[in-house]
């Protein structure tokens, strides 16, 4: 890494220093989830060039943000080091700042199974949830599925099994299946209602109480205004 070295002794620029690199934030990301074969992780970044993705996992492992080891069943992943992990709230904190300067998706834009996970986890509102019952929710954005389930404070979140469509919450222990495209973005944000989402069938709730919908709002919630201000 010292080939890179801004030549400043401060915090901040070793932290740049260790991931700063394009790509390697997106990778960390991708590993708060868990942990993540290679082709996993080409797979949730299709865009990375497998030469980039190489040389910014060598990079992190370096660093001792990284590490490879053997997973059960799955053979060699990559994995955050207890050091690696203490970047998780620095990394949700990173995406509710980003949140407020979102804007409409381009054409192209990918959602993944991993960037949707830690949107809701970015999201997520403790406090909030606290006050309401216990709820499970299975989000459709797109072509990616996750099941998530607020209990208290405590929020779990997993990837739907493949084929698991959205009309298939009924016996699931999902109480309420939500089928959305970007405009998730403005119920999380509240630029959206969500009565007016489900009225304008920008959003659909294919199975449970509509009114479900609702509360997803208020555990799932950033504020672009408070947080600009």
């Amino acid at each position: 890494m010292a080939a890179r070295s801004y030549g400043q002794y401060c915090g901040v620029t070793t932290a740049v220093e260790l991931v700063g690199e394009r790509w390697a934030l997106l990778i960390i990301r991708d590993l708060l989830v868990g942990p993540r074969r290679y082709t996993d992780l080409k797979q949730g970044l299709p865009r990375i060039p497998t030469n980039i993705l190489s040389a910014r996992l060598k990079e992190l492992q370096d660093a001792g943000v990284v590490r490879r080891v053997p997973l059960s069943h799955r053979g060699l992943v990559y994995e955050l080091t207890a050091f690696g992990r203490e970047l998780e709230p620095i990394v949700l904190a990173l995406g509710r700042w980003g949140f407020t300067a979102m804007g409409e998706p381009e054409p192209d834009a990918v959602v993944t199974a991993d960037s949707l996970t830690m949107a809701l986890r970015t999201a997520f509102r403790p406090d909030a949830a606290a006050t309401l019952p216990a709820t499970g929710y299975d989000l459709h954005v797109g072509g990616v599925g996750l099941r998530a389930r607020v209990r208290g404070q405590a929020l779990a979140v997993r990837r739907l099994d493949a084929g698991t469509g959205a009309g298939s919450g009924a016996g699931s222990g999902a109480d309420a299946v939500i089928v959305a495209g970007p405009e998730i973005r403005g119920i999380i944000s509240g630029e959206l209602r969500p009565a007016d989402a489900l009225e304008r069938g920008l959003v659909t709730v294919a199975h449970g109480d509509t009114a479900l919908l609702g509360r997803f709002a208020t555990t799932f919630h950033i504020d672009p205004a408070a947080a600009a201000a």
